[in-house]
């Protein structure tokens, strides 16, 4: 029987570098194959996306069927059950609540001395994808996490791509989620071959600009594949969470939220890192219950985690060392479980999304409270943030110098232009422009 790995670091107080790998460290195996998919809708167009839709997903889709239709959508409302409708409602108005309060103004402005204007103008991105996965389950919650900052920011252009399902179809829960949202394209093609279709564009899927969306092995080697194509967006792969635990904490609680993330697939990252070797030996125990009452594919993904080399249960020298192994891991989640996590908060310099206390688990930040929940993986997020309104805009530099400013700047920027040998540059702000300059009404 599968029991949690137990990795033990409380006599050394070391942080082995293999415990801070991840799945996607090596994609050289995905970037040979997905190469020669990506050349192939690049040349066919939308003949290698049905190529592609049968020997990949297993289901046939016509050329005619690539975009999801307008009954598709009415035919999805019908089958998605009430309840769920409603959850979606609930979790968009959050999302959209928390977006539209990230919203940057459209225009800044400051003087940064007297008659020297300088601030940032906002603007939408004209085209942006949202990329929703499907090969382990549906995902109506990625469709609200990519989109709705999208539609906040005033993107022209959303669309989705997402991998066809039985028949050709789409998922329910996505179409449904797309239409409360406002997004109308949504087409049939994922993986590798849909990152390269919404690179370089088909018959029958557009060209956009930027990508956004996590995704399998194949998908993140395709968008770094076609980085110099598409803006690859934040680095989503595989999920993967910390449950950072102190000797207070329930072991119980922290084997239900440590499941949360692992039960993704096989592909995935999890840790409960804690120093209580009682509160460890409590979540292994409870490990194996839970895995028990579980769905059993889940249960199996789950198991292949929390069982292997990029999972389980870190053992810490003390809770300071446990700090100190979840910065240096720099998870998508982190979820603290403390006598004063707010006090802990402060400590965390490098993590996706921080939830805080026993009645903030994973899950609700994954679907309900608002913050987006597409967050950096693979140790990124030491240097990245999560999906924001911002990803969806792009900011532009916007000055203006008054008659009465420009005195005061020119001098100085012509001084400096001529130590670093720019003649035309120091000559535009030398006194040959004075005479070119408009005169103020009145003066002589």
């Amino acid at each position: 029987m599968d029991i949690a790995s137990l990795h033990d670091l409380s006599a050394t107080g070391s942080i082995p570098p293999e415990l801070l790998a991840r799945t996607e460290a090596d994609l050289s195996a995905f970037t040979e194959k997905v190469g020669p998919i990506i050349a192939a809708v690049r040349a066919e167009g939308d003949v290698a996306l049905q190529r592609f839709a049968r020997a990949f997903d297993g289901v046939n889709v016509p050329e005619m069927s690539l975009r999801a239709t307008p009954a598709e959508f009415d035919a999805a409302m019908d089958q998605l059950p009430a309840g769920v409708i409603a959850a979606l409602e609930h979790a968009i108005d959050n999302i959209r609540r928390f977006h539209a309060a990230q919203k940057p103004e459209d225009l800044w402005f400051k003087e940064v001395e007297p008659g020297v204007w300088a601030g940032d103008r906002h603007v939408p991105i004209d085209s942006v994808a949202c990329y929703v996965p499907r090969g382990k389950g549906s995902f109506p919650s990625v469709v609200n996490m990519t989109a709705i900052p999208g539609v906040v920011a005033g993107v022209p252009r959303l669309v989705i791509v997402t991998p066809p399902g039985p028949n050709g179809t789409v998922d329910a829960g996505t179409l449904v989620a797309a239409r409360l949202i406002g997004i109308t394209e949504v087409y049939k093609c994922g993986g590798a071959q849909g990152v390269a279709a919404v690179a370089y564009g088909t018959q029958t899927v557009p060209r956009c600009l930027k990508i956004v969306g996590p995704g399998s092995p194949w998908v993140v080697a395709a968008k770094r594949l076609l980085a110099d194509v598409i803006d690859p967006g934040v680095p989503a792969g595989p999920s993967e969470s910390i449950i950072l635990a102190d000797a207070t904490a329930n072991g119980e609680l922290a084997a239900l939220d440590l499941i949360i993330e692992s039960e993704h697939g096989p592909d995935s990252s999890a840790f409960l890192v804690t120093p209580s070797r009682q509160l460890a030996d409590t979540a292994r125990v409870a490990l194996q219950r839970l895995w028990q009452q579980m769905e059993p594919g889940r249960a199996a993904f789950s198991r292949a985690v929390l069982a292997g080399p990029h999972g389980g249960i870190v053992l810490t020298r003390d809770f300071d060392h446990a700090i100190a192994f979840a910065n240096a891991y720099a998870p998508e989640h982190m979820e603290i479980l403390a006598a004063d996590p707010m006090a802990v908060l402060g400590r965390i310099r490098n993590a996706g999304e921080v939830l805080l206390g026993p009645n903030t688990p994973i899950s609700l930040g994954n679907y309900v409270l608002g913050p987006n929940a597409v967050l950096p993986t693979g140790g990124r997020a030491r240097t990245a943030s999560p999906l924001s309104v911002f990803d969806y805009m792009k900011r532009m530099s916007v000055a203006y110098v008054t008659a009465d400013g420009y005195p005061r700047v020119a001098p100085d920027a012509e001084r400096l232009a001529r130590y670093e040998g720019f003649d035309g540059h120091a000559r535009a702000v030398s006194a040959l422009r004075d005479p070119l300059l408009p005169r103020p009404a009145g003066a002589q």
